[in-house]
């Protein structure tokens, strides 16, 4: 049971990259999977949520109209597009699973991605 985020690395501001969170072992579609960040000194926050149930979709005030969360069920897979990046969104980014619902409270996600490091130069 793993996962395994992806893609992030060095950009511009206004630049774009897309992460990806793939399942091996188990079944994505069955969990709410959120993304968070990580910038050096500060806590874990969310940045984006899709659930299970219904498919509904939360972003992070910070991030609304510039990042797009989705699903590819037959890859396993969750995608976060990052647009119009900027310095702030600098951080290690990961993905993680909740058995119930989206939330903000990182402690009650199941399993963890290892991260992966946006950088976004000014």
């Amino acid at each position: 049971v793993q996962l395994q985020a992806s893609g992030g690395g060095l950009v511009q501001a206004g630049g774009s990259l897309r992460l990806s969170c793939a399942a091996s072992g188990f079944t994505l579609d069955h969990y709410a999977i959120g993304w968070f960040r990580q910038a050096p000194g500060k806590e874990r926050e969310g940045v984006s949520c899709i659930s299970s149930r219904d498919g509904s979709i939360y972003h992070a005030d910070s991030v609304k109209g510039r990042f797009t969360i989705s699903r590819d069920n037959a890859k396993n897979t969750v995608y976060l597009q990052m647009n119009s990046l900027k310095p702030e969104d600098t951080g290690v980014y990961y993905c993680g699973t909740h058995r119930w619902r989206c939330t903000g409270w990182a402690l009650s996600y199941d399993i963890w991605g290892q991260g992966t490091q946006v950088t976004v130069s000014s």
